[in-house]
């Protein structure tokens, strides 16, 4: 009778589980859907290399773009990629086995740029800067060779809101993570399907699907990076102030630039008064010729 019992509470806690992944693969579904429509992420006869780390981001955005392709209404190709950075005891074994499992086309690229990082950087430093820079230099190339029309990063609603902190904290910068952005070279576009979705969802998701998630130990380690300062922050300030994360991520979205004091954009010095629309209108024209 115990056993049996025992077995009823099991039943039931999958039950709740599967309802739960259920929920959170419908909202995530819209988030990703709804991010692509409002940017244009995602075009007809794309080609969408899909970057994986093997954290749980670039699992739940693999996963997400999967399930939309089947429904979506053009056409468009998937390839995961993972840069394989010669970590010492990566589990190099994981990633293919998972991709197989899923059915998706995937490649790793082997690059041993662990090796430069700790040869570079001093023991102690943080070495995500120059490592990001040749993650995304080795990406670039590949994308080039492979005609791939899309580069699809993880980088969560979070990750975009940290972003913008540490921008103006520590560079002097009012500057974010765009959702759709044409890398310096003009060679290369960058999405982020997952601009709108929440890390809370993700994570919650991930655990439920049980991806076979694979540290960073080349900075996993690092736990004075200014980028947790930042999340702890933002954590505190929504514990405190419930909805604040989502009104200052919808701020990024409602920019007023004549309300800003960037003389490159406007100038101020000039006797006529404007209208806030004239002073916007030329902002904008002066955006599109900036450098980004």
């Amino acid at each position: 009778m115990a056993n049996q019992v025992e077995l009823g509470i099991q039943d039931a806690d999958k039950n709740v589980a599967k309802k739960r992944q259920q929920q959170l693969q419908k909202r995530l579904r819209r988030d990703v859907g709804r991010a692509i429509d409002d940017y244009a992420m995602i075009e007809q006869g794309d080609k969408v290399m899909v970057c994986l780390s093997g954290g749980k981001d670039s699992y739940a955005m693999l996963d997400i773009l999967m399930q939309l392709q089947k429904s979506a209404p053009i056409d468009f190709e998937i390839l995961a990629v993972n840069l394989d950075q010669k970590q010492p005891g990566f589990p190099a074994h994981i990633l293919p086995k998972y991709l197989t499992e899923v059915g998706v086309d995937f490649h790793i690229i082997e690059h041993d740029t662990y090796s430069v990082v700790k040869e570079v950087i001093a023991e102690g430093k943080t070495t995500c800067g120059l490592c990001s820079r040749m993650r995304r230099g080795t990406l670039y190339r590949f994308a080039q060779e492979r005609g791939i029309t899309k580069i699809a990063l993880g980088h969560h609603r979070d990750d975009i809101l940290e972003t913008f902190f540490l921008n103006m904290f520590h560079g002097g910068k009012l500057k974010a993570m765009p959702a759709r952005l044409l890398s310096d070279d003009g060679l290369n576009t960058v999405i982020r399907p997952l601009a709108y979705a929440k890390e809370q969802d993700i994570a919650e998701y991930a655990q439920l699907k049980q991806f076979p998630i694979i540290p960073c130990n080349l900075c996993g380690s690092q736990d004075n990076l200014q980028r947790q300062h930042i999340k702890a922050m933002l954590q505190g300030w929504e514990k405190n102030h419930p909805g604040r994360i989502e009104s200052m991520t919808q701020s990024l979205q409602n920019i007023v630039p004549s309300h800003l004091m960037d003389t490159k954009l406007h100038n101020f010095k000039r006797t006529e008064q404007l209208s806030d629309d004239q002073v916007n209108e030329e902002v904008d024209l002066a955006l599109l010729n900036l450098p980004f």
